[in-house]
């Protein structure tokens, strides 16, 4: 018997999206990841930076448009790191729930 209990309240959405993810708490560099699930309220991603659980980041990525009203738009997920996994080589997973979503304007091109 599987004793996991899947907590997840939104729909996931499996997709690979490139993403900034920025310690909140630092000034240090952003990093680079790609998703692997996005919901309204979680999302999960690699990333060859090492987080901690518990720690609040930033993430800058594009929604698609089963999570939002039918259209792409650029995004600002203020979210705390809840699991990290080591990955393959020096890749890490980590699990994060969103826990403020800042809609970003549309620059013109």
């Amino acid at each position: 018997m599987n004793s996991k209990i899947d907590r997840r309240s939104g729909q996931r959405v499996v997709t690979t999206l490139p993403v900034r993810v920025r310690d909140a708490g630092a000034d240090g560099p952003d990093a680079n990841a790609r998703t692997r699930d996005v919901s309204t309220n979680g999302i999960f991603f690699y990333t060859g930076s090492a987080l901690q659980e518990g720690s609040d980041i930033e993430l800058i990525l594009i929604l698609p448009p089963e999570l939002t009203s039918g259209e792409r738009c650029w995004v600002c997920c203020h979210a705390r790191v809840l699991r990290v996994e080591q990955g393959s080589g020096q890749e890490f997973g980590a699990a994060a729930e969103i826990r403020r979503i800042d809609i970003l304007p549309e620059l013109p091109a």
